[in-house]
């Protein structure tokens, strides 16, 4: 499937087309990366989320790779962003680039394990769905929330100004998950997803993910978990009949 670039004419979609390859995502990734280091940013729990204060450069890298949201302006050239859970961790576990303290006593950063229990009291299927999205992200797919259009994810090619949403991505398990396993199940669920994500030109993928075995008491089982991908699409009789000449 071709990238289905936003614009009014074809000279617009052409300028977004040209602007997007000219700064490819994994590019705005590893810019935000550098930037997050350097300055040293840490962010801070805040129940189902994370909050984090950043200045012009960190706010623009951020928008620019579709992480979080801001939320609030904390001073001059000071705002408060918002991440999700599974931003965060892949900020934090995946690119090494963010601190998230505790809220603690000593208000120091909490480490991997520490991090991973705490998201996991709030997402219970947070192992899936971090999978999911590290899956899809270390791929350089944009990954925004579906809640929209009835699925887990929407995933794009770049940044959503310029390009339309090509998937809808719902998370499944090859275990007996029954929050997660719960869609899908019988054939109105399909029906539904493939007929509303293609009437707005999307295709379900459903990643399957199969925890081999392993629990997922530590991040570290994230390296055995595996993904399968299918993508499942609405059948047209009139793409297959004879048209008359």
């Amino acid at each position: 499937m071709a990238p289905r670039w936003k614009g009014k004419d074809a000279k617009s979609k052409k300028d977004a087309e040209v602007e997007a390859l000219k700064e490819p995502m994994s590019n705005i990734i590893s810019q935000l990366q550098s930037s997050l280091v350097q300055s040293n940013t840490c962010g801070f729990l805040s129940d189902n989320c994370v909050h984090l204060a950043v200045q012009g450069e960190q706010l623009d890298l951020l928008e620019k790779a579709c992480f979080g949201r801001p939320v609030r302006i904390v001073e001059k050239d000071i705002y408060w962003f918002q991440l999700t859970l599974e931003e965060a961790f892949y900020l934090c576990y995946f690119l090494k680039c963010l601190k998230i303290n505790g809220g603690g006593a000593d208000d120091s950063p909490l480490n991997d394990e520490e991090l991973w229990r705490y998201f996991k009291s709030k997402k219970e299927a947070l192992p899936c769905f971090y999978k999911a999205y590290s899956h899809l992200r270390s791929k350089n797919w944009v990954v925004m929330s579906g809640a929209q259009y009835g699925v887990d994810f929407i995933v794009y090619r770049h940044h959503p100004a310029r390009v339309h949403s090509e998937y809808g991505v719902l998370v499944l398990s090859h275990d007996n998950d029954d929050d997660l396993n719960g869609r899908l199940r019988v054939w109105s669920d399909v029906h539904c997803s493939t007929r509303l994500l293609g009437s707005v030109a999307k295709t379900l993928l459903v990643l399957y993910v199969n925890k081999n075995g392993h629990s997922d008491e530590s991040p570290l089982c994230l390296a055995n978990y595996t993904i399968e991908e299918r993508t499942i699409s609405r059948w047209s009789s009139e793409q297959c009949r004879e048209r008359s000449l």
